[in-house]
């Protein structure tokens, strides 16, 4: 693992020496805000969390996670790159979570480009810190598994427009599966309901997201990251043997 910090050191240069990380990023946080206070008079109400800006997050990040995702595997087509690659002593377990972490990185420092709204809620004095940190960190989460996911959907096929709008599709799914869940709550059996309830990533956020912040939960956010991390580590071993 001793190469892993120069990977993703490497990653985090690629990201800052493209003007579309850049533009994401400001859509995503400006969105956020935006689209958060057009849809709920926040300060007036309710400034104790910051609920309103956080549920929109499922649905930014599609327009967020897709770009990081596509630029992880920029090299792969670069045949002299792979080459390279199998002369150093590093593995290719090294060098997915290298890139995967520079990229939740990227997602984080989104993230905290919405930190001003918590010194508001300070400032107007009603600020509940504690569910506020554990919607912060559920939204991270969330962005790591919609990442994973993205990651190793992009080893896949070598097509990154027909990829990134599968990557959208996929996540818009995902996204939508709770509100199909709400319209099957008296149509399906209750063990039938609570069964995809709990294979929801959108769900388990929402529980997060309103300050039930669970071991549960966070582990199974956690779990879908490696699985999909050793996926996509597998599919590049595959590929390249």
């Amino acid at each position: 693992m001793k190469l892993l910090p120069v990977i993703f050191k490497r990653q985090l240069a690629h990201y800052a020496g493209t003007p579309g990380t850049y533009l994401s990023i400001a859509i995503f946080s400006v969105l956020s805000v935006a689209l958060g206070l057009h849809m709920s008079s926040w300060p007036e109400q309710d400034s104790s969390h910051l609920q309103v800006f956080f549920q929109l997050h499922p649905w930014l990040y599609l327009l967020l996670i897709p770009v990081l995702a596509a630029q992880l595997w920029s090299d792969e087509s670069n045949a002299g790159f792979l080459d390279l690659m199998k002369t150093l002593p590093i593995t290719t377990f090294e060098w997915v979570i290298g890139k995967f972490l520079a990229a939740w990185v990227m997602a984080g420092t989104a993230l905290m480009l919405t930190f001003p709204l918590v010194i508001i809620a300070n400032y107007l004095g009603v600020a509940d810190n504690t569910v506020i940190a554990s919607q912060f960190i559920s939204s991270w989460l969330l962005a790591g598994s919609y990442l994973a996911v993205g990651c190793f959907i992009f080893t896949l096929v070598r097509q990154r427009t027909a990829l990134f709008l599968l990557t959208v599709g996929l996540m818009l799914i995902v996204s939508a599966l709770s509100y199909l869940l709400d319209a099957l709550e008296h149509q399906a059996p209750i063990w039938a309901v609570d069964s995809l309830v709990s294979l929801s990533p959108f769900s388990r956020y929402s529980a997060i997201d309103n300050g039930k912040f669970t071991l549960r939960d966070t582990l199974y956010f956690i779990s879908m990251i490696l699985a999909f991390l050793a996926a996509t580590t597998v599919t590049l071993n595959y590929k390249h043997s």
